[in-house]
């Protein structure tokens, strides 16, 4: 049986509630984890790097020079490497990052992270998080009672929450993920989790 400790904005324990053992009790798969974060942090990649190469860059139709008497090397073009205003040898292209990994490989990944954080006491439910409108320094202040280290910090809404992002974005190191859109990556970045009371249910349907 697994449960998460379950806060209020105050930073006080209402209750423990029992949450299902799949999700927030897993075993820790190291190989499995690494695998999926290198997939995500590969997809944060563009791939839109490039350089010309001496088939693009302009000029190189006419010899440059006459091929002796000059004291000079011999050259056939101005596109060559080796001059200025040359074509790079094996430069850049763009390319495609993303590693494909199974989306049953991702919640296993997503519940060994979550697991591990529970274990170490750096996971906890969050009751009361619910504001009428945008205010930065309420959320500051909730944070300084719940989180005093003040190190990164993940909040996990039910759904999007306009005012809880808003009032979040301009607070260094807290990051608000939605229980459908979390993952590994996410977890493993913050130091304490906190989970919206009503997410509980919608991330343990996501992953059960």
């Amino acid at each position: 049986m697994a449960v998460i400790p379950v806060i209020d904005t105050q930073g006080k324990i209402k209750y423990e509630r029992e949450v299902k053992p799949e999700v927030f009790d897993a075993p820790v798969r190291e190989t499995l984890v690494h695998e999926v974060i290198r997939a995500l942090r590969s997809s944060l990649h563009t791939g839109q790097h490039k350089t010309k190469n001496r088939g693009e860059v302009s000029g190189g139709g006419k010899k440059p020079y006459r091929q002796k008497g000059t004291g000079n090397a011999r050259h056939g073009s101005t596109r060559e490497p080796q001059m200025r205003g040359g074509g790079t040898v094996f430069g850049p292209c763009p390319r495609e990052y993303r590693i494909d990994v199974p989306v049953k490989k991702k919640r296993l990944a997503l519940c060994s992270t979550l697991s591990d954080r529970l274990r170490n006491q750096r996971l906890f439910g969050l009751a009361g998080l619910k504001f009428e409108q945008v205010k930065t320094k309420v959320v500051a202040d909730i944070l300084a009672k719940i989180h005093p280290e003040e190190k990164k910090t993940l909040i996990i809404t039910q759904t999007i929450d306009k005012n809880i992002v808003l009032s979040t974005r301009n607070i260094p190191n807290v990051e608000v993920r939605t229980a459908n859109d979390v993952n590994a990556y996410d977890v493993l970045w913050a130091y304490k989790i906190f989970i919206q009371e009503e997410a509980i249910p919608s991330l343990e349907e996501r992953l059960s």
